[in-house]
């Protein structure tokens, strides 16, 4: 086993760096604006007077420009453009928010929200990179998890707030939050970020050979399975609340909030364990417990659908913990050609991938009218088998 992926023994106590909570700021912004668009919709569909499968798209354009786009930003970006790089992603990213809220039209707000795409996956990418960059070596685990943190409280606070706003003062208030978020992290950065070290100088060619790297291919292949899993079946939590009631109304809010706050806790968490526990195998860990939180899934939901809380805690816990060790994974095993951070962006593509995936897959089951337990089952099953992926790396550690 790699050196790379032992932990060192002595924990540093230290606080982190405040470059990396100004990071955190910014990918909070980043949590709210992938997902405020879909709360956005119906107010976004009468603004513009367009369907709601239309006003959808605003969705995709981002996901899929965060993706696919991001990656290749990445691979263009000058070896000694680490920290340029960081800022002016972060600043695309703030522009094109605030250029969404000020779209007249629904073409133009579609472009806006691919750039904003673009933006926040270069953004993450360098984010997390500079927060190990900038901290001790025995706090990288640490520093990026409290990155992921920022990422998922984006989600399940500033989401909700976001959609507060915009039902008191009109759909853009949302918009225009995120703006400010991200500028505020934007102007902290300027001023407190240091030089990062620049990175090898590498051909486009030999960044593509990245692709051929067997051990990143398997780090990607399993965060493309657990995304899957855990973000595709968050697509149905509301169907599968209704198939618990046996039909009777129930707010999914609850359920929605248990998910996302088991996210916040599982970010902090797996930092320290990050810098005491091996990489793979704390991402071997991580599976089972999502494994067994969707397995338990069903049966719980066969008997009330109150006692789902704990597994989707449970679960949401172990999907936003797990990109620590595998974002750690890709740093170790690219360490020495210096494209890490291209890595990252291109784990970042695998879970937007597997949760479009894993969301389309469910939708076309739901219509050959599979039962709902069935696909709770289902996506338990792609949890084991990226379970069972990992662990011959888990072994070797």
């Amino acid at each position: 086993m790699s050196d790379s992926f032992r932990s060192t023994p002595a924990v540093d106590t230290t606080a982190l760096p405040a470059t990396v909570y100004l990071i955190a700021v910014g990918a909070f912004a980043l949590g709210m604006a992938s997902y405020v668009t879909a709360g956005l919709m119906p107010m976004i569909a009468g603004a513009f007077s367009i369907s709601l499968a239309m006003a959808a798209q605003l969705v995709t354009a981002f996901t899929l420009a965060y993706g696919l786009g991001s990656p290749l930003a990445v691979a263009l970006l000058p070896a000694r453009a680490q920290r340029s790089g960081l800022l002016i992603a972060l600043a695309v990213f703030v522009l094109a928010n605030g250029a969404s809220a000020l779209a007249s039209g629904f073409s133009g707000l579609l472009a806006w929200r691919a750039i904003a795409g673009i933006g926040a996956g270069v953004y993450l990418a360098l984010g997390i990179a500079a927060a190990a960059g900038v901290s001790a070596p025995q706090q990288r685990g640490k520093a990026i998890g409290v990155i992921m943190g920022g990422m998922a409280g984006g989600t399940v606070l500033g989401v909700p707030l976001s959609l507060l706003l915009a039902q008191q003062l009109g759909w853009t208030a949302a918009l225009w939050l995120v703006t400010l978020l991200g500028g505020l992290a934007l102007a902290g950065l300027l001023w407190r970020l240091p030089a990062l070290p620049a990175a090898p100088a590498i051909s486009l060619r030999r960044k593509l050979a990245l692709l051929a790297d067997g051990q990143v291919l398997a780090i990607l292949l399993v965060s493309l399975l657990a995304a899957i899993a855990s973000l595709g079946m968050y697509t149905f939590i509301a169907p599968l609340l209704a198939w618990s009631a046996q039909g009777a109304a129930m707010s999914a809010t609850p359920f929605l909030w248990a998910w996302g706050v088991g996210g916040i806790v599982g970010s902090v968490l797996v930092g320290p364990c990050a810098d005491k526990v091996a990489a793979p195998k704390l991402t071997w860990l991580i599976l089972l417990l999502l494994a067994l939180a969707l397995c338990a899934l069903p049966l719980a939901a066969g008997w009330s659908a109150w006692l789902m809380l704990a597994p989707i805690a449970l679960w949401g816990a172990a999907g936003w913990a797990l990109q620590v060790p595998q974002n750690q994974q890709l740093l170790a095993v690219r360490a020495r050609q210096g494209d890490g951070n291209l890595a990252i962006a291109l784990n970042e593509s695998a879970l937007y991938l597997g949760s479009a995936i894993g969301a389309a897959t469910g939708g076309v089951l739901l219509l050959l009218n599979w039962p709902m337990w069935l696909l709770a089952a289902g996506a338990a099953l792609v949890a084991t088998a990226a379970l069972l992926l990992q662990w011959p790396a888990a072994r070797r550690t």
